[in-house]
């Protein structure tokens, strides 16, 4: 009979997103690091559909004070997910990225931060390996022209002004990169949790609750140091937004180093530089694009239409605004699915796994 441990592993890898085995046994390392025996085989019985924990402690079979201690618990250990739907608190079974590894920031120590760097390559062409794409690129809002037609999905200020709720969380890849000696020169408090609900930060504080007002600056800041805004790949239900940085962040790495094309989907824009304005500074190529997408040739600097991810990063310092993001062709581009379950439902299916909807 499979140790608890394998279960486990099992269960994470039946999600949408997946949790691939390897001949090591190195993802059961890492689970054993996050959980005790105890915790795991309470985490088999959490459902990956919110519950109350009321409806929980009736399915286990456990007094609900009981039941809601093990909760608390579990979700500050960062073990299974907890979120205010309809102003009530749910929780559910989490997926391993994006979920329980983000949730381990107060916990993350060297061990754990070089077992995950190990894993990584195996776990992001996986995860990104399969449509829908798990991330998708949200363009520099002040680079979009105001005259285009922009989807909300395309819109990160939109997102933030349309969310009631906001936590501000280090960045758990740049925490784990300075653990393997390995500093980031970019900020590590940048990234956004995002809820349409009241106070839906007020049980758990994994972050620190801000303002909306905050929240903008955060995304001013982020654009500022040339970060690429990444949230789910859906066209609403986004509950966080990523600024990441090819050094570091899993999402852009696994899109950029490790072969896993459908880690993160690109925005449906491109940029685009005007070589009669262009004064070959070579702060868009060397500064600013994550991707090495801009490149100098013959005098002259031009994007690369594939690599490019049309995260509009290299625009705002373009000392000429010879560069300017455009809207990629129609056949080049793509429609997120519309939230989270038709993201799971149509992932699950690529993936040819059975989706738990009850």
């Amino acid at each position: 009979m499979a140790d608890v441990y394998t279960e486990l592993a099992k269960k994470l890898d039946e999600l949408p997103q997946g949790f691939p085995a390897t001949e090591s046994g190195l993802e059961l390392k890492i689970l054993r690091k996050i959980f005790t025996q105890e915790e795991a085989e309470m985490a088999l019985k959490i459902k990956p559909i919110p519950e109350t924990a009321e409806a929980i402690a009736e399915r286990v079979g456990k007094p609900l004070p009981e039941m809601q201690a093990i909760l608390d618990d579990m979700v500050e250990k960062g073990q299974i997910g907890s979120f205010k739907l309809f102003a009530q608190q749910m929780y559910m079974f989490f997926p391993f990225v994006v979920g329980i590894y983000e949730f381990q920031g107060d916990r993350l120590d060297k061990e754990l931060a070089e077992m995950f760097e190990e894993y990584l390559p195996t776990l992001v062409r996986k995860v990104g390996g399969f449509t829908p794409a798990m991330a998708r690129v949200v363009p520099v809002e002040t680079v979009v022209e105001g005259d285009m037609l922009v989807h909300r999905y395309e819109d990160v200020r939109r997102m933030i002004d349309e969310a009631k709720s906001f936590e501000l969380h280090d960045c758990i890849c740049r925490v784990e990169q300075a653990l393997e000696g390995n500093p980031c020169k970019h900020t590590v408090d940048i990234c956004l949790g995002i809820s349409n609900e009241e106070d839906g930060y007020s049980r758990y504080e994994v972050g620190k609750v801000i303002s909306k007002e905050e929240a903008f600056k955060v995304l001013e800041k982020a654009e500022e140091e040339g970060l690429v805004h990444c949230t789910y790949n859906v066209q609403m239900g986004q509950t966080f937004v990523c600024n990441c940085c090819p050094c570091c962040c899993g999402i852009l790495r696994g899109a950029k180093d490790f072969n896993a094309p459908y880690m993160l989907a690109k925005s449906n824009f491109m940029a685009l530089v005007d070589p009669d304005g262009c004064t070959q500074c070579g702060v868009c190529a060397d500064e600013r694009c994550p991707m090495d997408a801009i490149v100098e040739e013959g005098g002259e600097y031009r994007v690369l239409p594939k690599r490019c991810i049309g995260c509009g990063v290299c625009v705002p310092t373009c000392p000429t605004e010879a560069i300017t993001l455009v809207r990629r062709s129609e056949s080049e581009q793509d429609t997120p699915p519309a939230d989270l379950i038709d993201w799971s439902v149509q992932r699950a299916g690529t993936r040819g796994v059975k989706l738990e909807l009850d």
